[in-house]
């Protein structure tokens, strides 16, 4: 399979960013897409709401369902899911990529931020693939994708910001146990992670603005190796952590300068590599 033609995608965090990158990738095959997020009216300092987004999405060639979606809440992902069943009568991917970050160390760490975090990434994580797992095991090509590092057990990437890197490894373990919990229903479940820093609102606002948004590469990258995961045989395709430029080389891509936002300016590598 090379299309997610008539694919019914449930993406969190889809509205901006790299969640909204996988979302137009998908659309541009035809692809259904549930724009799950929690901006409906716009933001001062983030772009896009749910509503905007999937208008892209429509003009780029799919079919889009914005469900205004407060991830933290279980009851409103288990809304968002049926909504999302009602619109397009299946529901054969999720893509788990809402996340909260907060880079600081433990004596600097609110607990409101510990909580969000893991409260976004790890719990918002599971409930979203226990929502939609009942309904992604009818699918003949099933696959769940977090957005989430490799699990390099090394006290650097602990360090600098325990809480955090805690949260995203929640991520990552929920792909180590699930992946073999589902492999005899053919449920893929695979991580996908960045090998530089992305040009998002999270870099733009939080990690180094302008300059560190020069040394970084666009979120079509990700998307496209998240393109090229979601089109593998669920079956054979299980467990994985995936780098995106990894899996675009083994695409055959070698022209990754197309990525750069600044080309030529060296790329700073993302955090856990």
């Amino acid at each position: 399979m090379t299309s997610l033609a008539g694919k019914t995608l449930f993406i969190t965090g889809s509205t901006r960013g790299i969640g909204k990158a996988i979302a137009l990738r998908a659309a541009a095959d035809g692809a259904n897409v549930a724009i799950v997020g929690k901006t409906a009216e716009p933001h001062a300092k983030l772009p896009g709401t749910v509503f905007s987004t999937a208008e892209e999405i429509e003009a780029a060639g799919g079919k889009a369902l914005a469900c205004v979606t407060d991830v933290r809440d279980e009851n409103q992902i288990a809304s968002a899911v049926q909504q999302t069943l009602e619109a397009f009568g299946q529901l054969d991917i999720l893509v788990n990529n809402a996340s909260a970050i907060f880079l600081a160390g433990t004596l600097d760490t609110p607990a409101k931020r510990f909580d969000l975090m893991h409260s976004v990434n790890v719990r918002a994580t599971f409930m979203a693939s226990q929502r939609c797992l009942p309904h992604l095991v009818k699918s003949e090509n099933p696959h769940i994708l977090n957005l989430s590092p490799p699990l390099n057990m090394e006290a650097r990437w602990f360090a600098p910001h325990v809480a955090y890197t805690m949260s995203k490894f929640g991520m990552s373990m929920c792909v180590l146990g699930m992946a073999e919990e589902l492999r005899e229903q053919g449920v893929a479940v695979n991580a996908l992670w960045p090998k530089t820093v992305i040009a998002t609102a999270a870099v733009q606002n939080l990690l180094g603005g302008d300059a560190m948004m020069r040394c970084s590469r666009k979120p079509s990258i990700v998307a496209d190796a998240a393109h090229a995961i979601l089109t593998r045989d669920s079956r054979h395709c299980t467990g994985n952590f995936f780098v995106d430029e990894e899996v675009l080389t083994s695409e055959g891509i070698t022209d990754f300068e197309q990525y750069a936002v600044s080309p030529g300016e060296p790329l700073m590598p993302d955090f856990f590599l």
